[in-house]
């Protein structure tokens, strides 16, 4: 008995000695490991690390490392060496944590673990003791990495000023040829290289932050999906367009003018965008600067819209009423037939007239039409063939009527300024401006913004130099109106549809004036 003991320590002491040369020879060839003989020994590794163990100890020479490789091979791998090498990183066990017993040593090597990835190929022989199971905390932090690992990344950017679509990606962490594929995916593609300032993209990334979806987010109701496909080797994108219906609210609003409609309008919570819709409305009947007066009222009824609960913009003007100097008049919105869309009266006669009263929310009229006008800056009499209407630069200024533009340039007299034919007769012009909206040739209708109040040319403060010209003629604009065609009337026919389905916003608009007026009254 005291032999076999002695004959065992003998055996465990060559055994040392083994090791540590096997330690050297697996390192000496796996450096000519290719990627593949690299994944075929993370495999064969684990399946014979008992019997190789067992080899060694009772004859090391019976069985060497490229033998162990090459046995386990298919016909398919056994391909001779290439120059496409990877790296293996095997963290060897050390002598002193090898466990002595078979049993041991079989339960050791059986739980080896493997990482394997394009560049390395890692073996741990460094696994959790036997005695203790993986904790219920370190399975949930391993499925949380699983989970973060290939977690789909929303990443939303808003266009600045400067921005080009190359460097919206590159702040996302993409490439050109991320560009280059979404770009070429149709005429939407194109058309992600003429985006604005402000204008909202939003990237879907999936594993490897590899993009799966661009997202153009036009307005909350509709957005442009780029999909990323695969075809064979060929990867595109393909375009999806979604729209959403929004919940349409109706809206009531009612005030009493005391200084201007805009200020009035404001205190009543009606926005900026509605005020100057209802302006254009009743502008060929009320001149808003120079008709209003205190204790005029307006009500008006028009659509909100709601996406998800939160509203998201507003709608159109349905009806609306404006009292003024005694008079109340009243539109409401009509779609004929043919599909045009107009305000009329309660005798089917349109708002529209054939050129506004006045192209802008003016503050007041700072130089009227005269033909004997002294010039402020040049000093010499010369004919005012227009109205300056001073306001804040900036302001909108809209298209009298419909018509094409004829001329949008710049003059060392005039400053910016823009031209639009109204027909065979008719000509308006727009001089000072701080911005021009339109090009020559466009195409205009009734107020659509040409361009801004400015102070550009020949100019001593801010305001709107506008002419009316008949057959080539200039005209006062403040009389000419009253000369020109009457509005558009509805026919019977279309008169009567028109009749019925208005009935009920009439009521509407009549009771809530009266509430409004009622509550005024106490």
């Amino acid at each position: 008995m005291a032999k076999n003991r002695h004959a065992t320590l003998t055996a465990n002491k060559k055994t040392a000695p083994q090791w540590r040369n096997l330690h050297s020879r697996i390192l000496s060839l796996l450096l000519k490991l290719t990627k593949i003989e690299a994944a075929i020994l993370a495999f064969a590794v684990c399946s014979v690390a008992l019997g190789l163990g067992n080899s060694l100890q009772s004859d090391p020479s019976t069985a060497s490392i490229e033998e162990v490789i090459e046995s386990s091979k298919t016909e398919d791998t056994k391909s001779p060496i290439n120059t496409d090498r990877t790296t293996i990183a095997l963290a060897l066990p050390s002598q002193n944590s090898i466990p002595k017993t078979d049993t041991e040593q079989a339960a050791y090597y059986s739980q080896a673990k493997f990482t394997i990835d394009s560049n390395t190929v890692q073996a741990d022989f460094s696994p959790a003791p036997l005695s203790q199971p993986a904790s219920p905390k370190s399975v949930a932090a391993a499925a949380t990495a699983e989970q973060s690992s290939t977690a789909v990344k929303r990443i939303h950017q808003t266009l600045k000023k400067g921005d080009n679509l190359s460097m919206v990606f590159d702040r996302v962490g993409l490439n050109a040829r991320d560009v280059y594929q979404v770009v070429q995916s149709g005429n939407e593609g194109k058309a992600l290289t003429r985006m604005f300032p402000g204008e909202k993209l939003e990237f879907v990334l999936g594993e490897n932050n590899q993009l799966e979806q661009v997202i153009r987010v036009k307005s909350p109701l509709e957005s442009i999906h780029f999909i990323r496909n695969i075809a064979g080797d060929k990867t595109y994108f393909e375009i999806n367009r979604v729209t959403r219906t929004a919940d349409i609210r109706k809206v009531y609003r009612s005030a009493f003018i005391n200084d201007s409609l805009s200020l009035s309008a404001q205190r009543a919570d009606v926005s900026q965008s509605i005020t100057m819709n209802m302006a254009n409305i009743f502008g060929g009947v009320i001149d808003f600067v120079l008709d209003v007066r205190n204790g005029d009222q307006f009500t008006v009824v028009y659509e909100e819209h709601y996406l998800d609960g939160e509203k998201i913009d507003e709608g159109n003007i349905i009806a609306a009423s404006y009292s003024n100097r005694g008079t109340t008049y009243n539109a409401y919105r009509y779609t004929d037939p043919d599909g045009d869309t107009g305000y009329y009266n309660e005798d089917g006669v349109s708002m529209r007239k054939a050129f506004l009263r006045a192209p802008l929310d003016f503050t007041r009229i700072s130089s009227s039409f005269n033909l004997r006008r002294l010039h402020p800056i040049t000093k010499v009499v010369k004919p005012h063939r227009g109205i300056d209407y001073a306001a804040p630069r900036g302001t909108p200024v809209f298209s009298a009527g419909d018509g094409r533009v004829s001329a949008s340039g710049r003059s060392k007299a005039n400053g910016n300024y823009v031209f639009i034919k109204h027909g065979e007769s008719y000509t308006t012009k727009y001089l000072h401006l701080h911005r021009r909206s339109v090009k020559k040739g466009q195409r205009v209708k009734q107020g659509q913004i040409i361009g801004q109040v400015g102070c550009t040319g020949l100019c001593s403060g801010p305001h709107l130099h506008y002419e009316f010209l008949v057959n080539g003629v200039h005209r006062n604009p403040r009389t000419i109106l009253k000369k020109l065609p009457k509005a558009k009337r509805l026919n019977a026919n279309l008169k009567a549809e028109f009749m019925a389905s208005i009935e009920s916003t009439q009521l509407q608009l009549a009771s809530y004036s009266s509430h409004i007026k009622l509550a005024s009254a106490q």
